[in-house]
């Protein structure tokens, strides 16, 4: 089954991906030197950590998994519905999530673990926020799913399949979403330090208000 969404959906896939490759690094390049966006290599830490005995590291994962998983519920809580509908309030999450990197700044100065635990937040909400209003298609604070969305389309081209050309583009697109989000991050932090997370609060920020500009704009010309 192809992939049927509206362009801006696309395109907030694209630029939200950006944000979490920023976010991401920043994360890595921090005093903690965490992933924040993805919670598959945190838990595996968090195994290791239980095996070693090594409790202040179990503390601080355990905080990242929990941070990211409340983000996702605050989510829930904001936009109500898991099919793709213009007038949720996609721009209340987005500014939320402005506002949790905004906070993650001062926090990340001062070396303190709430910084990560706040930009994991921010991950979570986004993350769940794509999922809903894309119908569990997008996923832009990881990249396991895109990654095997293109092999599964190399293998069907190898075996003379159709191919879901939809799907794979927006894979691709997200990859490369991320990707230059992180050199964009990483490039940022050397100049900036943790001001570098101005960057994808600043766009989170105008993408809310895009949404609920252009949601305005789609009800104004229905009357």
């Amino acid at each position: 089954m192809g992939i049927r969404l509206p362009t801006w959906v696309w395109v907030g896939a694209v630029a939200l991906s950006c944000v979490a490759g920023m976010v991401n690094v920043v994360g890595f390049l921090g005093f903690e030197h965490q992933a924040v966006s993805h919670l598959t290599g945190s838990t595996s830490q968090l195994g290791i950590a239980l095996a070693e005995r090594d409790w202040r590291s179990v503390g601080h994962l355990w905080g990242l998994l929990i941070a990211f998983s409340l983000g996702a519920m605050l989510s829930g809580l904001i936009i109500q519905g898991e099919s793709l509908q213009l007038g949720r309030r996609y721009g209340v999450a987005l500014a939320l999530e402005s506002a949790l990197l905004l906070v993650a700044i001062p926090l990340f100065k001062q070396q303190q673990v709430w910084g990560a635990l706040a930009a994991a937040m921010a991950c979570g909400l986004q993350n769940a926020l794509a999922t809903t209003f894309s119908g569990a298609v997008v996923r832009t604070t990881h990249l396991s799913g895109m990654f095997t969305d293109l092999g599964i389309g190399l293998g069907h081209l190898l075996r003379g399949l159709p191919l879901q050309l939809r799907r794979l583009t927006l894979s691709g697109l997200i990859i490369s979403g991320f990707l230059a989000g992180g050199v964009i991050g990483a490039w940022l932090f050397l100049r900036w330090q943790y001001d570098a997370l101005l960057a994808p609060a600043l766009l989170t920020g105008i993408s809310g208000l895009g949404y609920v500009l252009y949601r305005q704009w789609v009800l104004l010309r229905r009357r």
